[in-house]
């Protein structure tokens, strides 16, 4: 049938070719060559009508196809290859048929491919379809004439075959082609039908007389108007633009092209009445029941909103992850209490309304005999109340850790402020240290350095025993450290300066320490220096008062008399 349907269109051209043939063998010799020439000229014209009218179709059923794979999520590019597999061509006709077929094998080598497309012609062959010299290998090789014979055929069976219209004088009934002309006819009574550029104008201006304003058109601009009527039908009906202006406005258009898309349009307006009609006969059904239904719908809807509100709150309120300050916590606290004393009462009544607005529903359809009404499960008057226990379980136990974390952040916050104190009077008494033990007045003579080296050593015990104080500090940066407060870098970095300050006054202390000891040192050497020249001195005043004396028994005498210790100096005192 698909061989038959594809080159129907060429018998009327190969008759005119076959009697210009016979035409030619009666013709005299000197004519030959004249004909020969018009017979290929004849023969270029008709194939290349032929392929200009492959090409139409081939866009045309490519964008059917695609329409309908949609559906789907599928989508192919071109007609002759992407069929070739089988699997688009199966996944279309489940598409068109409502049913599953056999399962498309997997792999791409032509046995397989060949497999899948025989599953494809084996069930439309069920549905009896009648497909006359179309085999998988056909399809498999891309043959273009009858894989276009193929869509054709397809398309006749799932789009144009149940078309039936009776005629209003005979009751006769037509299909196929013939019910479709006659429908387009029966919907533009008083339009030629031939006049595609205001034709397809006046089938949307049929039934959507908003989208197209028919007078306004002007019968010669067939182009713009056959534009307009693709657009709209695309825009506003959602009808895929199958055909451009140019494949309609021509001398010859393509038959089978133009049908596909009519029938597209005959498809939607033949749904959207029956969706109307069948409207209107529900709406006098549900007009009777009307306010029952809007009550059960608003049942429906606050039980809804109501479980929805309770599985959110409990999933805000159980979460554990609190504020890492004492003012972020007493923030959270303060939400918390807000929530408990006015969202949650306001919810607690609704709630109640809508175990009242039940007990109503189930009233009025018990009076007018009706089917009592049973929420949807999970929408029970029951499940509404185990979500609140739990809406409830999960609040206790909000409130309790939040007055535990806050106890908590009051304690971090105490630490805190103990650990500012502290380190204030750390800093202050370090500085006043390093400035005391910075300072170098041990004075000028040995009873000044030596009580200076005793006012040190008082200095270095009152520090040695500052050093457990220290420690306090470091003790507090450290269990706050531990408990996680959110300010532990300001706290470790006052640590810090406080140790490394420390460590500084003690280094100043034993410098200070080792330039008073050698400063103690000097002092004595000067006391012994001074002792010498007394000394000395007192030796020149016996010289003058014993000059009688023997010079070797001075001389025995003074070395007897002079200390060891003293002798080392002796070279570097001035000559006397």
């Amino acid at each position: 049938m698909a061989n038959a349907s594809t080159d129907l269109d060429n018998a009327e051209a190969q008759r005119q070719l076959n009697n210009n043939n016979t035409r030619l063998a009666s013709s005299s010799g000197h004519w030959e060559t004249e004909v020969t020439s018009s017979k290929l000229f004849e023969c270029s014209r008709i194939k290349a009508l032929a392929e200009e009218r492959d090409a139409v179709q081939k866009k045309t059923f490519t964008k059917w196809v695609n329409s309908h794979l949609a559906r789907v999520s599928c989508r192919i590019a071109d007609l002759y290859n992407d069929l070739r597999d089988g699997y688009m061509l199966t996944r279309l006709l489940e598409v068109l048929s409502g049913e599953m077929l056999p399962r498309p094998t997997r792999g791409r080598m032509r046995i397989h491919c060949l497999e899948n497309v025989d599953k494809a012609l084996q069930f439309l062959k069920e549905q009896r379809v009648h497909l006359e010299n179309v085999g998988s290998h056909d399809i498999v090789d891309g043959n273009h004439r009858l894989t276009l014979g193929l869509i054709w055929t397809i398309i006749l069976r799932f789009q144009i075959q149940g078309i039936k219209i009776e005629c209003d004088d005979n009751r006769e009934t037509r299909s196929a082609k013939d019910a479709l002309l006659l429908w387009c006819q029966m919907k533009t009574p008083k339009l030629n039908i031939n006049l595609y550029g205001l034709a397809f104008n006046a089938l949307i201006h049929r039934h959507r007389p908003d989208l197209i304003e028919f007078h306004k058109l002007i019968r010669s601009n067939a182009t713009h108007n056959l534009q307009q009527a693709f657009n709209i039908a695309e825009q506003n009906l959602g009808l895929t633009k199958l055909l451009d202006p140019e494949d309609v406005n021509t001398e010859n258009p393509d038959e089978k092209s133009i049908i596909t898309y009519v029938v597209s349009y005959y498809h939607y307006f033949s749904k959207m009445k029956a969706l109307r009609v069948e409207g209107k006969r529900v709406g006098k059904v549900l007009d009777s029941a009307i306010d029952g239904q809007k009550m059960i719908d608003r049942y429906e809807a606050l039980a809804s909103e109501l479980l929805e509100w309770i599985e959110k709150t409990i999933g805000i309120i159980s979460n554990q992850k609190f504020a890492n300050s004492l003012t972020g916590v007493q923030q959270q606290l303060q939400a918390f209490t807000t929530y408990c004393t006015i969202e949650k009462p306001i919810k607690f009544q609704e709630k109640g309304n809508l175990e009242v607005l039940l007990f109503t529903i189930q009233s009025k359809l018990r009076a007018n005999n009706q089917k009592p009404y049973v929420p949807h499960e999970g929408k029970l008057i029951s499940d509404i109340n185990k979500a609140w226990e739990r809406l409830e379980k999960a609040e206790h136990e909000r409130g309790v850790a939040l007055r535990q974390e806050l106890i908590r952040q009051e304690k971090l916050e105490l630490l805190a402020q103990r650990f500012d104190h502290k380190t204030t009077m750390r800093q202050a008494w370090l500085n006043e240290n390093q400035r005391l033990v910075s300072q170098d007045n041990f004075g000028y003579d040995l009873p000044a350095v030596e009580a200076a080296m005793k006012k040190h050593e008082a200095i270095e015990a009152d520090i040695s025993s500052y050093e457990e104080r220290i420690g306090v500090v470091v003790e507090l940066a450290g269990e706050m450290e531990t408990e996680g407060y959110y300010d532990i870098r300001r706290i470790s970095a006052r640590k810090e300066n406080i140790l490394g300050q420390w460590s500084l006054l003690k280094e100043l202390v034993v410098g200070r320490k080792a330039r008073l000891e050698k400063n103690l040192a000097l002092q004595k050497t000067f006391q012994d220096m001074v002792y010498m020249i007394d000394w000395m001195e007192d030796m020149q005043v016996r010289q003058v008062l014993c000059h009688a004396f023997d010079t070797s028994l001075i001389k025995t005498c003074i070395l007897s008399a002079v200390p060891c210790s003293l002798f080392s100096l002796l070279p570097r005192l001035p000559a006397l």
